[in-house]
């Protein structure tokens, strides 16, 4: 009998939520928002950055590298299971099948060279753009 009336009492506790309940949350939030601001502001560090055309020129360079890294390797490995098919097939399909695979690889790799190339040079005879605020 007394557990009957203490989980009616519960549940009517439950039903029927007091105002401080509802807006206890408030305070923690307005804290938290606060703590993470001051947080922020104090973790951030000044970046003084010559003109947004090094940056961008130094990431361009350093995305360049790494493609090309990739390629390379990427090409060197795709064309090494060519040969490798190649000199040890005993099927004529396959043979031309990697021989053509391997012209598609060699002319994709150079293609991706030859840009990177023009892009290097080209840079050298467009002026740079000076703005002024």
């Amino acid at each position: 009998m007394f557990h009957k009336k203490l989980q009616v009492h519960i549940v009517e506790k439950l039903r029927k939520p007091q105002f401080k309940m509802k807006t206890a949350w408030i305070p923690q939030f307005m804290f938290m928002g606060f703590f993470m601001i001051t947080m922020l502001a104090w973790f951030t560090q000044p970046v003084y950055a010559a003109d947004i055309f090094s940056m961008a020129k130094d990431a361009m360079q350093k995305v360049y590298n790494d493609v090309v890294g990739i390629a390379t390797v990427a090409a060197v490995v795709c064309s090494a299971v060519c040969l490798f098919l190649m000199n040890f097939s005993k099927s004529g399909k396959t043979v031309d099948e990697s021989r053509t695979w391997l012209k598609r690889i060699v002319i994709c790799w150079a293609v991706l060279m030859v840009l990177g190339a023009i892009v290097n040079y080209m840079e050298v005879l467009v002026p740079q753009q000076n703005f002024t605020g």
